[in-house]
């Protein structure tokens, strides 16, 4: 490999960035997103795997094993790229000569020998010496205090142990993003995304479920009452949440209203002081443990107005174990509210948990409406600002499964013999090993160029496209190392079953694949084209 190796990727990912400039071109030629959803999908994914190649070319320059690892990145995101195009190039807006530049460059770089002999490389994070120290201290507590209750916790849909809540409030993971004015241990002055990133990966690789998920949804809020909450609100919750002393869960997501979230029935009416809500919510995270809900509520009656009708709430609750919850309130103004949580059963993200919250005139007072007045309307645009945030830390989390189930597979493929020899000696699996070793090293470097972006208030597009390509690769990657185990794969007792079932609900929440791509992702290309 040399210099003019590294021109040769920069060059094809040029190229690959003309052809998605072509097709997003011909789809908007074609008409609306939704009359054209497969070429919009299929779009979305490769804008999102270009946009990593692009990435990932910085990365290249740190070393020999960082620069295999990207050029072999980049020749499978352009092998992903000619496999969509292949054969609908008129629909792409471009001719065989457009793909034919690539060929050479994917040939050498994508072949099975030279992607064979990646099996078992990691390459260096790349990240600077402070970032280094958060990934030890993250990777240490993960290590000696998740790991060890992981699979029981994951087997017996355990609720998530006092111990690792306290352990990761004490190493100050709450207040990662939250400013050092409210408590946390972000800047006042420059926004922090990376160690977010970093801690959730690193709690994410021992368990997705009882740590990598826990920064989550108080992240979720911050973002959105750092955006829109009075200050009052921010004095109120955002030190208790950078403390670790209120665990939030996020009530948005209703029974015939997942994604579409302007369609959404649960209501706010204004009472005297306060507002009462009537509705039901589902896929609440958390919500037995939490102490503070953020509920998005319907506020203006009129429905014509869609997402511009929808307000915030802030609701505190008190603690409950995972078997469900019924919560009462005392009589006011003749009535008294209900809030009843039943738990949802998974296959897998287990320990979290998840509810359906049916909720019956809870009376939430006028200081729990998000912004005050001024928050009237406003309850879509500051969820999303955290749903953002949300997004990145999903890839986040990802990464850290993804990252466990690679490891957990070379170190299986290393010892299990077949035939006399260790399975990783057969090409195949070495095979599967160095796609696994490229596609985790880029997704991470993505995910850091997003987080850089976020940081310096950019990154809107960039955050859907990384969490919908890294959460579609996480399902691959443990999928693959599943494999590798043979049967003892399927065996519980192998935390590689694990993986597996908890990867599969990441390209289901914080915005669902088809949807991220269709109504985020391929609408915001051609809006960006225009």
């Amino acid at each position: 490999m040399s210099e003019q190796d590294l021109q040769l990727a920069a060059t094809v990912v040029s190229t690959a960035e003309r052809i998605v400039a072509a097709a997003v071109a011909e789809l908007a030629k074609a008409g609306d997103v939704d009359s054209n959803q497969v070429l919009a999908y299929d779009l979305a994914h490769i804008a999102a795997g270009v946009t990593a190649a692009r990435a990932v070319l910085a990365y290249a320059a740190k070393g020999e094993v960082e620069e295999a690892l990207s050029l072999a990145f980049v020749a499978d995101a352009a092998r992903d790229l000619a496999a969509r195009a292949f054969g609908r190039e008129a629909d792409f807006g471009i001719g065989q000569a457009e793909l034919e530049e690539m060929r050479a460059f994917v040939a050498r770089y994508n072949s099975p020998a030279f992607v064979a002999s990646l099996a078992g490389a990691a390459g260096s994070p790349g990240l600077s010496e402070e970032m280094e120290m958060v990934r030890d201290t993250f990777r240490r507590f993960a290590d000696e205090v998740v790991r060890p209750r992981a699979d029981e916790i994951h087997r017996h849909n355990l609720d998530v142990p006092e111990e690792i809540i306290g352990g990761l409030s004490e190493l100050g993971g709450f207040g990662l993003s939250i400013p050092e004015s409210y408590g946390g241990f972000a800047s006042d002055d420059d926004k922090d995304y990376t160690a977010m990133v970093i801690a959730t990966e690193e709690l994410s690789r021992a368990s997705l479920a009882a740590a990598g998920s826990l920064i989550t949804r108080p992240e979720i809020l911050a973002r959105a009452l750092l955006k829109g909450g009075t200050e009052e609100q921010k004095q109120e919750w955002l030190p208790k949440m950078a403390s670790g002393e209120v665990m939030v869960a996020v009530a948005v997501t209703e029974p015939d209203y997942g994604s579409d979230v302007a369609g959404l029935t649960t209501s706010a009416t204004k009472v005297q002081g306060g507002w009462r809500l009537n509705g039901v919510k589902t896929w609440c995270t958390f919500a037995a443990r939490a102490e503070v809900l953020m509920v998005l509520a319907r506020t203006d009656p009129d429905r014509s107005k869609a997402h511009r009708g929808l307000s915030l709430f802030v609701i505190p609750k008190p603690i409950t174990d995972g078997t469900g919850f019924v919560l009462e309130q005392g009589e006011r103004e003749g009535t008294s509210g209900r809030m009843e949580g039943r738990p949802i059963e998974t296959i897998g993200y287990r320990g979290m948990h998840s509810y359906e919250i049916s909720i019956d005139n809870w009376f939430v007072p006028d200081s729990g409406l998000m912004g005050g007045e001024a928050g009237l309307g406003r309850g879509f645009y500051l969820q999303m600002e955290g749903f953002e945030n949300g997004r990145i830390q999903t890839a986040a989390r990802a990464l850290g499964v993804m990252q466990a189930a690679y490891e957990a597979a070379v170190s299986y493929a290393e010892n299990r013999k077949v035939f006399g020899r260790p399975i990783a000696d057969y090409q195949l699996t070495a095979y599967k090993l160095g796609r696994m070793a490229y596609t985790i090293q880029a997704a991470r470097q993505f995910a850091y160029h997003v987080a850089d972006l976020m940081a310096a208030g950019q990154g809107a597009l960039e955050a859907s496209m990384v969490k919908a390509y890294v959460c579609r690769a996480a399902e691959w990657v443990t999928r693959e190392a599943l494999q590798i185990h043979g049967g003892m794969g399927y065996a519980e007792e192998f935390p590689v079953s694990r993986y597996f079932v908890d990867a599969r609900v990441l390209s289901i929440f914080e915005g669902a694949d088809e949807t991220l791509s269709l109504k985020v992702i391929a609408r915001r290309l051609l809006d960006n084209a225009k």
